[in-house]
């Protein structure tokens, strides 16, 4: 009777696990497939298209592998063109089990994990996804490196104590970048380079010239010529990025998608083609209608999950895997923890990234934000408007709603409501009745 629950307790019987390594993977399948199932493969592409004609001919017809850094993404793809179905599970959901420390017993446990059914599988958006998610990575690790540089300029500068950030809000402006590329080509003159001030900088001509006389040390200015040859390389890598990610989102666009209001201020970041309208017709509705969301927020998001969200059951779970969510630990009755737990999903990042640039705005969003920062601190008002923004996504993507801001004073006028419908029913509770004052002439 034992031997017979057990083989009742079997949810994928034809389940095999993959031990993910750098040079080798360890593959386990059921011990009724073959005479011996446990085979070390290489890592090869050879090896790999090897690893997949065993496992189809030992009948396996579902396969869980590790995590393990980006050693899993060609083995991965060669499985799923091969038409078997792919778990990737995560390491911690065994890794706090003994007495499994080699690569042997780490398959033979994850095959029998996955056979039970005791794993969950990792959400990957679809292959025309991952095409793009790659390329606007890769576009924001460029900005990133290019920011990296600009410290490097501006550290020179002060090294030569040209205190160009005192008397510009941004140095690779308009202002800013005219002066240092003029500084570069040789021009020492304080007066010659202040007149390429610009007539929006609120730093008069003076103060500029005055930022401007410093010690033209040789050494600093060949650092600051290699920074600034840097930053133009960059910044052509970066177009080319956004030409790669146009050229990948006209095949995307298959919605009709009319874009109403004006588009939003422009960044120095914002991509170098019309990017709003091709991602409103990959995704079927216009995004940035959402007050906090930019064009290149958008992107990110789009890139990370894309416009099909049918892999998530509601919106509770699709906040969940955003780690927007209080993970709410509960132990005898008690609440020991409340709070998110942390994670590095790039689409929340961008999410609370959008949240806090709400503090400013003049928008119903903009008065939420600020309505949470009187009763809490920042961080976790952030995070509170990072999930509000997560469902507003969520509907707009599942169901095509068209975003509308009922504007701050609605939304004020709401909540002013709300309140005094809250003193009435307080009121009436202790037995007084709530009458409002006369207005005065």
């Amino acid at each position: 009777m034992a031997m017979r629950k057990r083989d009742e307790d079997v949810v994928y019987p034809n389940a095999a696990g993959i031990d993910v390594g750098a040079s080798s993977h360890w593959v386990a399948v059921p011990r009724t497939a073959d005479d011996q199932p446990v085979r070390e493969f290489g890592a090869m592409t050879g090896d790999l298209h090897a690893m997949a004609d065993w496992l189809l001919a030992c009948g396996v017809d579902i396969v869980a592998l590790e995590s393990t850094g980006v050693y899993w993404i060609p083995l991965y793809e060669v499985l799923e063109q091969r038409g078997l179905t792919v778990w990737l599970v995560d390491a911690r959901q065994m890794k706090y089990v003994p007495g499994r420390k080699s690569d042997v017993q780490d398959c033979q446990w994850l095959q029998k994990l996955m056979s039970l059914g005791l794993l969950r599988a990792a959400w990957r958006p679809a292959g025309e996804v991952c095409v793009v998610r790659a390329v606007v990575r890769q576009r924001e690790l460029l900005l990133t490196e290019q920011a990296s540089w600009i410290q490097r300029m501006q550290k020179a500068l002060v090294q030569m104590n040209l205190q160009l950030a005192e008397v510009l809000t941004d140095v690779m402006g308009t202002t800013g970048q005219a002066i240092i590329r003029a500084i570069v080509a040789g021009e020492r003159d304080p007066k010659v380079l202040a007149g390429f001030r610009h007539k929006l900088v609120k730093a008069s001509t003076d103060d500029v010239i005055s930022a401007l006389t410093g010690n033209w040390r040789e050494e600093h200015l060949f650092v600051l010529g290699q920074a600034l040859a840097m930053f133009d390389s960059l910044a052509q890598r970066i177009l080319e990025c956004d030409a790669r990610i146009d050229a990948l989102l006209v095949p995307l666009g298959r919605h009709d998608v009319e874009l109403a209001g004006p588009d939003k201020k422009r960044h120095k970041n914002t991509p170098r083609f019309d990017a709003r309208a091709a991602l409103a017709r990959w995704a079927g509705v216009d995004l940035t209608r959402i007050n906090g969301l930019s064009v290149a927020t958008v992107m990110t998001l789009l890139s990370e999950i894309g416009p099909d969200l049918s892999r998530f059951t509601n919106v509770k779970h699709f906040c969940s895997w955003l780690r927007l969510c209080p993970a709410t630990k509960i132990s005898g009755g008690k609440t020991l923890t409340s709070g998110t737990r942390p994670s590095a999903n790039r689409a929340r990042q961008a999410l609370k990234m959008a949240a806090m640039s709400l503090s400013r705005s003049d928008s119903a969003l903009g008065a939420f934000y600020r309505r949470l920062c009187t009763r809490m601190d920042k961080p976790r008002a952030n995070t509170a408007v990072a999930h509000k923004l997560a469902r507003m996504v969520y509907f707009m993507l599942t169901r095509g709603e068209a975003f509308v801001d009922q504007g701050q004073q609605r939304y004020e006028e709401q909540q002013r409501q709300r309140s005094i419908a809250a003193l009435r029913r307080r009121a009436s509770a202790l037995g007084f009745q709530l009458q409002p004052n006369a207005p005065t002439p």
